[in-house]
This record gives C-alpha cells, sequence and structure tokens, in this order.
C-alpha cells in the first residue's frame, strides 16, 4: 500500500515538474526566444536536450532488456554471462560513440561562438565619423544600468530602447564591481568588467516583441552585492519608425521640461539643491554617479522594482537602503518630509514622449 501511494506521489511530482518546466513569460523566459540569437541559443540547448535525452533512452532499453533476459528465475543461480573484457571490437564502439556524439555537439556550439562573436561591424564608420550599426554603450552600476547612444548623443538610464528587427550592438562596461548583462528572452548574458569592454550584439524579432506588449526584462546575472538580485531593467522593443521618434524626442529635449505644479516647482528647487549634483534631467553626459532621470515619469518601476507611483517613490527617496540594501545613494543627501513631497512632484513630471 505504502508503495502504491509513493508512486502515486512521484508520479504527480513528476507531471508537475514537466509542467512547471514549460511556464515562463514572454518577456522575461529563455524558454521563449524573442530574436535570433535566443533562437540559435535555444537550438544549441535543445539539441544538447536530446542527446541527452537519446543517451538515457539507449541505457534504459539496455537495462530493461538486461533485466527482463537474464533474472536469476529465468537463466538459474549459475549462470555466468559471457565475458566481454579485452573486446577491441566493443572498447572501439563505446569509445566511438562518444566522441561521434561529441562532435556532433561541438561543431555548432563551435561555429555558433564565433558568429556571435563577431562585431566588427562596430568599427565601421561613415564620412561624419559616426558608426553605421546602431550601438548601445551599457555601463553597470551598483545597482542600475546606464545606456548610451553614441550616435544619437542620448543617454538615459534603467529603460533600454531598441529598435526591432535591427543588430543591436553592445559595449559593456562597469563602474565599480563585475556585473553581467542579461536579456533572458533575447540573448545569453555577458560579462560587465571594470578593466575592459565586452562586445556583443541582439536581435529583437517584431512579432515576439508584439506577443511581449513590446517589453522585455533584463538583469544582472553576476553577484554583485547585497542587491544584486534587485538589479533589473526594463528594455522597450519598439518599431523603427516608433525608434526614431522617441530618439527625436530625446535629442530635442535641450534643457530640463519645465515643472508644471507648484509643488513641482518646489520640488525643482530642492533638486537643484540636493539631486543635481548625481543626477541629470536631460538625455546627454554619460557617467553620472546616479540615473539620468530625463523620463522619469514615463518609467513603469522606481528604482527598477517598486511599481511606479507617488508612494513608492517618496519611500524611494526617504529610505533607499530599505529598497536596495548597499546602494550608493544612502546617506547621500537630508531632506524633509515636505522637500520628499515636492520632489515626488517634481520628478513624476519628468516626461519627453510626445
Amino acid at each position: 500500500m505504502n508503495k502504491l501511494k509513493n508512486t502515486k506521489l512521484f508520479g504527480l511530482f513528476f507531471v508537475l515538474a514537466m509542467t512547471l518546466a514549460g511556464c515562463g513569460k514572454p518577456y522575461l523566459s529563455v524558454l521563449r526566444p524573442a530574436g535570433e540569437v535566443a533562437q540559435e541559443q535555444f537550438n544549441l540547448m535543445m539539441l544538447a536536450v536530446y542527446i541527452m535525452i537519446g543517451v538515457i533512452l539507449v541505457v534504459l532499453i539496455i537495462f530493461i532488456l538486461a533485466v527482463l533476459k537474464f533474472r536469476r528465475g529465468k537463466v538459474g543461480e549459475n549462470f555466468m554471462p559471457k565475458q566481454v573484457a579485452g573486446n577491441h571490437k566493443l572498447e572501439i564502439i563505446w569509445t566511438t560513440i562518444p566522441i561521434i556524439l561529441l562532435l556532433i555537439l561541438a561543431i555548432p556550439t563551435v561555429s555558433l561562438t564565433f558568429k556571435l562573436a563577431d562585431t566588427k561591424a562596430m568599427d565601421k564608420v561613415d564620412e561624419k565619423g559616426k558608426n553605421k550599426e546602431m550601438i548601445v554603450n551599457v555601463t553597470a552600476n551598483q545597482y542600475w544600468w546606464e545606456f548610451e547612444y553614441p550616435n544619437q548623443e542620448v543617454v538615459t538610464s534603467q529603460e533600454l530602447v531598441v529598435p526591432t528587427d535591427t543588430k543591436v550592438y553592445f559595449r559593456l562596461h562597469s563602474a565599480d564591481v563585475k556585473h553581467s548583462f542579461w536579456i533572458p528572452a533575447v540573448g545569453g548574458k555577458m560579462d560587465t568588467n571594470v578593466e575592459n569592454i565586452n562586445k556583443f550584439y541582439l536581435i529583437f524579432d517584431s512579432k515576439k516583441a508584439k506577443e511581449a506588449d513590446n517589453v522585455f526584462y533584463g538583469k544582472c546575472a553576476e553577484l554583485c552585492g547585497p542587491s544584486h538580485a534587485l538589479m533589473d531593467f526594463k528594455v522597450k522593443a519598439l518599431d523603427k519608425a516608433d525608434f526614431d521618434t522617441w530618439i527625436k524626442d530625446m535629442q530635442g529635449t535641450k534643457k530640463a521640461v519645465a515643472a508644471t505644479s507648484d509643488q513641482a516647482k518646489e520640488g525643482e528647487k530642492v533638486f537643484q539643491q540636493s539631486c543635481i549634483g548625481c543626477h541629470a534631467v536631460t538625455p546627454t553626459g554619460k557617467g553620472a554617479k546616479g540615473p539620468n532621470l530625463t523620463t522619469f515619469g514615463e518609467r513603469t518601476r522606481i528604482a527598477g522594482v517598486l511599481e511606479h507611483n507617488e508612494e513608492n517613490l517618496k519611500k524611494w527617496i526617504k529610505d533607499p537602503d530599505s529598497v536596495k540594501p548597499g546602494n550608493k545613494m544612502a546617506g547621500q543627501y537630508k531632506v524633509s518630509d515636505s522637500d520628499i513631497d515636492a520632489l515626488a512632484a517634481y520628478l513624476m513630471e519628468r516626461k519627453v514622449e510626445n
């Protein structure tokens, strides 16, 4: 009875495990690739899975045959199976098969590795000295991301905006410790280092982007401190026309968007006194101490993790360490509760899109 009960529990666990393994959001799951790079990496992963399943099935069949054919009750207690030690033919067979399987996996792996590492196109420039390809310089900070578009002379943070169906080349660098740039649904991760720049490219598929409401999520995939798990960013994948419009709006923001409400105007004064040394409210100037806030009012997350509303913004300004322990913003300023209210009103008005 107990054996039957254990078998049922094991079966239920197996079914649940297989079901949950297939779960995943289109904006975050590596099992639902949303671009050419992700699809090629997924295909390579599945090739390895199929090879392993094949090996398991062969071993399982041999095991079952051995159990059924050579049971003690069938062959007798004194049965001695044929000894095959030193059989050169068998040794060659079971040495050759793993080599063949490794070659089947190794050839496409090496080929894809060299293909994805080919970033020579980033070095090509036009007559004006600007890169011909779409390039984004990524700087990882504890615990936020800066994105610079060198060709367009635009800087933003926390929300990466990219065109779909276009090779987007990335230069990856870290401002402090080792991080790792990863957009699970679109391609594999790559480290951001302090001492060197890593390069790679991704392609965001327009059809898959629509399925995900044109939004993907990225993460830091390298343990980088107490708030590593909270170092997220958002990716907006727009068609070429919408992306060009976004760039035009950003380039047109030569100075900070004027505050409209009285409270926001008070918040602007507080910002100029307490925040301007670390944060910019225009889309220029890379390498700032804190995230660029030009489009803060248009975002969907505060600090990359909190729902975007004034209550959470006030919580973040008042005690950032309670949201992201170890962040570099904590303890760098002193503001009253009334100042925080005014700052929240001012920041929520930071918008550039028409």
